[in-house]
């Protein structure tokens, strides 16, 4: 068995079966004829008896569809109540189906329910034949309005040039891609969070290319490399003679990326003095070089990111609570590579196909075992380390295939949770310092400037040691 490459983009789409659908009555006999009548025929119910259960359920699961009632115990002849819950829902959720059905049925009623955003009206008690073909019906009107918007956003992002980095076949997937098909055209501040290495620069870069300003520069800035000292030359710029080593003017990454887009990483390790410029820069669109007092007009979307919880640092007193208002218009948040294990086999077909081209190698296909052990791996770097997992396999194959010696992920890709196999004198150096640095940042959950204090590094170097073993 072995896997080709995959093609360079898939978008999920939904799946013909079962149809899920939430039913709301306070009446348990009319629940118990509901599921009679609609179990044999495909549907998969979940009950709910009161409007704060329908909420709950709503808010906790996910539905092709919903049959409310509109009378509960607090009115049982208005519909007010059930009106008011209709409401509710359409809030939450402006595009799933829903229909009501009520034994008070009027006129008056029927409209209200309408503009109110339900999709179809039944009267109890109900025919069997018309209320299946009601449900049938508006489930499946939903469903082609769905596939044809997976198509949408599927197009739009392979139309953007430079796309096919971008993998996204899991179902954890679909809340990115419909966040960054929504709103990669508009010029929106977007913050990107998820644990180091899951891809937050690759969605940068998408967004870049969905936008107005894809003819322009995408200027790419790992704030947590800069030291203090630096952090303003870099960001701002300076002129000459403005410090001791500033031998000519210098253009700092704003201006670089004036008229286009400016992507910071590891935003949370921004010195707390350093954000109140970074904030007045974002609120006025003016900046000062170090050195200069010539106030200079810049025009920037600013996408930033980072693997901490900002919320913490806020508390914590090292991140301004006002410069992440500016800088999460929207917040979408990438889920690790164990919560979209589908993506695997994509992924590793897209890097292994990279790979063997960039160094010439006639590898193009998995061992069945060597691809088992890619599924079941735990990758504590993510898609940074499957990444750099592939390269070396490439570089180490001995045949037209990868083969688990090949991945070395024995030695050199050891869980947070799986002690090494390898005696410490049978390791190698990179070896034994991805163990340090991946016990580090377990200890550290996460924080990166925790674990470079653990290890007595420097965040640069720690930073610079991850990116080099695909951490």
């Amino acid at each position: 068995m072995s896997i080709a490459p995959h093609p360079a983009l898939s978008v999920p789409r939904p799946t013909a079966s079962p149809r899920r659908l939430l039913v709301g009555d306070d009446q348990p006999h009319i629940l118990e004829a509901l599921e009679f009548l609609l179990h044999p025929e495909g549907f998969k119910l979940k009950t709910a008896r009161s409007p704060g259960m329908v909420l709950e359920s709503f808010a906790h699961d996910e539905f092709d569809g919903v049959l409310l009632d509109l009378n509960y115990t607090r009115d049982t002849t208005s519909g007010l109540e059930g009106l008011d819950l209709l409401a509710a829902l359409r809030e939450r959720d402006a595009q799933i189906p829903i229909i009501v059905m009520t034994a008070y049925a009027n006129v008056d009623l029927a409209v209200e329910a309408m503009r109110r955003g339900a999709n179809d009206f039944i009267q109890k008690p109900w025919e069997n034949l018309r209320l299946l073909n009601i449900l049938r019906n508006q489930l499946e009107l939903h469903r082609a309005l769905k596939r044809t918007r997976w198509l949408e956003a599927e197009n739009r992002i392979l139309r953007a040039e430079g796309a096919p980095d971008f993998i996204a076949t899991a179902s954890s997937m679909r809340p990115v891609v419909e966040l960054m098909t929504r709103i990669g055209p508009s010029d929106a501040n977007v913050l990107i969070t998820g644990e180091h290495g899951t891809g937050k620069e690759v969605v940068a870069q998408t967004l870049h290319r969905l936008s107005q300003r894809a003819q322009r520069n995408l200027v790419a800035v790992n704030t947590g490399a800069l030291s203090e000292g630096t952090f303003e030359s870099e960001i701002f710029g300076h002129v000459k003679g403005a410090f001791t080593d500033a031998r000519t003017d210098r253009i700092g990454r704003f201006e670089l990326a004036s008229g286009g887009t400016l992507f910071l990483d590891e935003i949370a390790n921004i010195p707390v003095r350093q954000q109140a410029k970074l904030l007045r820069v974002l609120e006025t669109g003016e900046l000062e070089r170090v050195g200069s007092s010539t106030t200079r007009t810049v025009d920037v979307r600013m996408l930033s990111a980072t693997n901490a919880d900002l919320r913490a640092e806020i508390d914590a007193g090292r991140f301004r609570e006002d410069l992440l208002f500016r800088l999460n218009t929207v917040e979408i948040r990438l889920p690790p590579l164990r919560e979209r294990r589908e993506d695997i086999p994509a992924l590793a077909a897209h890097f292994l196909s990279r790979y063997a081209t960039r160094y010439r190698r006639p590898t193009g296909d998995f061992d069945p075992a060597a691809l088992q052990l890619l599924l079941s791996h735990p990758w504590p770097g993510n898609v940074r380390e499957l990444d750099h997992t592939l390269e070396r396999a490439v570089l180490m194959a001995r045949g037209s295939s990868i083969g688990v010696a090949d991945l070395g992920l024995n030695l050199q890709r050891v869980s947070a949770t799986n002690p090494p196999t390898a005696n410490l004198e049978d390791m190698s150096l990179e070896a034994v310092e991805t163990v340090l640095i991946q016990k580090a940042l377990t200890r550290a959950q996460g924080n990166v400037t925790q674990a470079a204090e653990a290890l007595g590094l420097s965040r640069g170097a720690l930073y610079r040691r991850m990116e080099k073993y695909g951490l």
